[in-house]
């Protein structure tokens, strides 16, 4: 069977591990070196409690930044996501120091000891179609608005650091059941169970390796999945299979948008969007509209993406 990995130049990899990582500071400008080196864009983060990010290269190079990766002490078994776009679907490479690799805000969560069940994805629908089981969105409302799993709850968050304020309003449908949480790589999930777990509850599971390792092992005809995965890069959704999906971004508000969307007479390439018509002034729109028109003129020109397209 012919992949999207088969028939695309870039490949692209998310990648996580949840580890003590006490020098992780000191990584910062090797790694940066080591990637910019390769031909390697996207974003890394490293935090005390591990690395998260996505990046893109060449087969060969995005290779050698896992085996590299592996090689450093607490990082092996990394968390490892592949995929591939017929672009290169980052602007850069950037390296960046935070105090989380995902950002919940709450104190003394360790996911690399005290996260949910790992469910895999030919199990999760066995999982997620028992009656007994909560099944929890834990990505943000712009992210759902493009795909979920049948019956999953959306909490409506506008960032992750939202949810434990959701989980405490909401604490009393969770007890007492099976919990199942998901997200788009694996990574959010794994601290989101790690969190609920906190509050005492047993019973919670997480989709191992996400939605993305989800529509790559699980077939189209057998999947509970219903629409596209929204991605942080370029390609903006992926659909079953990991090939590209339909989704694009408004360039105004940087919400994706379905095809639907961009049948709205609210929707004008690079200037509005429905979700974002009413929230801008003509005056704004006027100046979206001379950046759209700059954009187009530099890739006429170069024949290349623009920033800030």
């Amino acid at each position: 069977m012919t992949t999207a990995m088969d028939i695309q130049p870039v490949r692209v990899a998310a990648l996580y591990k949840f580890a003590r990582l006490d020098g992780y500071e000191a990584l910062r400008a090797p790694l940066a070196a080591f990637c910019c080196g390769r031909g390697i864009k996207g974003t890394l983060l490293l935090a005390r409690e591990g690395i998260n990010g996505t990046v893109a290269g060449s087969e060969e190079a995005i290779a050698a930044l896992v085996d590299h990766l592996q090689a450093i002490e607490g990082l092996a078994g990394l968390e490892v996501k592949y995929s591939a776009a017929a672009e290169m679907p980052f602007h850069r490479m950037k390296v960046r120091l935070k105090r989380e690799i995902v950002t919940m805000g709450v104190e003394d969560i360790d996911p690399a000891a005290s996260a949910g069940t790992y469910v895999a994805p030919a199990d999760w629908n066995a999982l997620i179609s028992d009656t007994d089981t909560l099944v929890i969105d834990t990505r943000n409302a712009y992210e759902v608005s493009l795909g979920t799993f049948q019956g999953a709850v959306d909490p409506k968050t506008t960032s992750f650091r939202e949810f434990p304020a959701w989980v405490e309003q909401h604490r009393g449908e969770l007890e007492g059941r099976k919990v199942a949480m998901f997200c788009t790589g694996g990574i959010r999930c794994e601290k989101a169970t790690a969190y609920v777990k906190s509050l005492g509850l047993k019973n919670v599971f997480h989709l191992k390796g996400g939605i993305l390792k989800y529509l790559e092992d699980v077939p189209a005809e057998e999947s509970l999945w219903q629409g596209e995965c929204f991605v942080f890069d370029e390609r903006v959704s992926v659909s079953h299979g990991l090939v590209e999906g339909e989704a694009e971004l408004c360039r105004a508000c940087r919400h994706p948008l379905t095809v639907e969307d961009r049948l709205s007479p609210k929707y004008a390439i690079g200037v509005s969007c429905p979700r974002c018509f009413e929230a801008r002034s003509d005056e704004d729109r006027e100046r979206y509209a001379e950046r759209h028109r700059q954009v187009e003129l530099a890739q006429a020109r170069g024949g290349k993406r623009h920033i800030g397209n």
